[in-house]
């Protein structure tokens, strides 16, 4: 069994993926995705929260969070919007920012794309996070930042926020 959490893609990026079967319905994922004042009460898993967000979910927009933690961490990112199909699709990069300008480089860190895809399945709404990274180190270091389970613990939180 292979527990490698960095998967090499095809066209040459390497993916980190969470995917889940959700009794939510595809509509509320969307909207917990696209709407910022939804996703300011899922998006950051506790003890940290959601302070700002800005979302235009159309190709070109922004995509900006605010993350605060209890003893006054914060983190900011922004990014672009690169695909919204309602209720199926969305994916964003921190690659670039509103309008598709190039992101500056990033000092402490690195980019990612994400891609959010909410699929029918059986009892259901499948749920699959990918975050796509340009280097096997970026992908790694995003997995040991807690991928997995801060995603995770952010899915929960979205899922609650419908039940």
């Amino acid at each position: 069994m292979n527990t490698d959490p960095v998967a090499h893609h095809q066209q040459g990026s390497f993916d980190l993926v969470l995917e889940r079967v959700v009794h939510t319905s595809a509509a509320d994922l969307w909207r917990g995705w696209t709407e910022a004042e939804v996703l300011k009460k899922w998006f950051t898993p506790a003890p940290w929260v959601t302070t700002d967000a800005e979302i235009d979910p159309v190709p070109g927009g922004i995509f900006r969070t605010v993350m605060e933690g209890p003893d006054g961490e914060r983190n900011e990112g922004s990014g672009c919007v690169l695909e919204a199909v309602h209720a199926r699709r969305f994916v964003w990069t921190s690659a670039l920012g509103p309008g598709f300008v190039p992101a500056a480089p990033v000092k402490d860190g690195f980019h990612f794309t994400a891609i959010i895809e909410f699929l029918t399945a059986s009892g259901g709404t499948l749920y699959r996070a990918t975050g796509r990274h340009s280097t096997e180190a970026d992908a790694r270091a995003h997995a040991e930042m807690g991928f997995e389970a801060g995603w995770g613990a952010a899915l929960d939180q979205l899922v609650a926020l419908f039940d």
